[in-house]
């Protein structure tokens, strides 16, 4: 009987924007310990998708004890992982954080405004690997966490440590139904409406919520994150800090 392969970290940090009792974090910690021998949870008390990097500097943090190596905080992703590496990890930091398994892809504009992904990129900034990990779905409530658990082993093995965050999206397909993985580039954005939706509560005050349509993404050519998805293939794209738009540049430039 051949032996599996030996961890890759001595010490990973786990969190998300969907909450610590997410089923995307009970995926993620399944996926990942195979590749470090401990594994600890630092993740938002409750769901804190679409937040981006922001950080809570007008509120106290509470901290949660949830058991063995596993910690809730009362605020965003990038708190998490702020708290995680400078108070409940500071003296045994993390080799590497993996943030996910996001309900839903993370592709083009929506790497801008996800949680997710900038858990990722404040665990990079404060000098940590880091992954971001999403698995795509078309329904909801029958998301394949088990295409991104059977399937991210074999992404860190291959990447390692990575110098720049690297965002993983995995196919809405079976297992065996992944045709590969593409390392690409974000997408162009795609067609997204923001509007309020007023309402009146019982006592006849309004209050408002915010109600969000997409359509469909473009792929903006083969290379592209959303274009390695629909050929059923992981897309791993490296995310880093610069937001210039080359394009724009060289234009005002001119």
């Amino acid at each position: 009987m051949q032996a599996p392969d030996a961890p890759l970290f001595n010490r990973a940090l786990l969190t998300n924007d969907d909450g610590v009792d997410a089923s995307g974090l009970a995926a993620l910690v399944e996926a990942v310990t195979p590749l470090a021998r401990e594994v600890w949870i630092v993740a938002p008390e409750h769901d804190q998708s679409g937040v981006s990097r922001a950080l809570s500097l007008h509120a106290p943090l509470r901290l949660f004890d949830r058991g063995f190596r596993r910690y809730a905080v009362s605020g965003t992703p990038s708190d998490c992982v702020i708290v995680a590496l400078r108070h409940v990890l500071r003296d045994n930091p993390p080799d590497i954080v993996f943030s996910g398994i996001n309900r839903g892809a993370n592709l083009a504009e929506e790497v801008g405004y996800s949680g997710t992904v900038s858990a990722a990129l404040m665990a990079q900034l404060s000098g940590v690997p880091a992954y971001a990990v999403s698995q795509a779905w078309r329904d909801r409530n029958n998301v394949r966490w088990h295409t991104a658990i059977s399937g991210l082993d074999a992404v860190v093995r291959r990447f390692g440590a990575p110098t720049s965050v690297l965002n993983v999206n995995f196919p809405d397909v079976e297992p065996e139904e992944v045709t590969g993985l593409s390392v690409t580039r974000q997408g162009p954005p795609g067609t997204m409406a923001l509007d309020v939706d007023t309402r009146e509560d019982t006592r006849g005050f309004p209050y408002h919520w915010l109600s969000m349509r997409r359509s469909p993404a473009r792929p903006g050519g083969d290379d592209t994150d959303v274009a390695a998805l629909r050929r059923r293939e992981v897309s791993v794209t490296p995310i880093g800090f610069d937001m210039t738009d080359v394009a724009a540049l060289a234009r005002l430039q001119g």
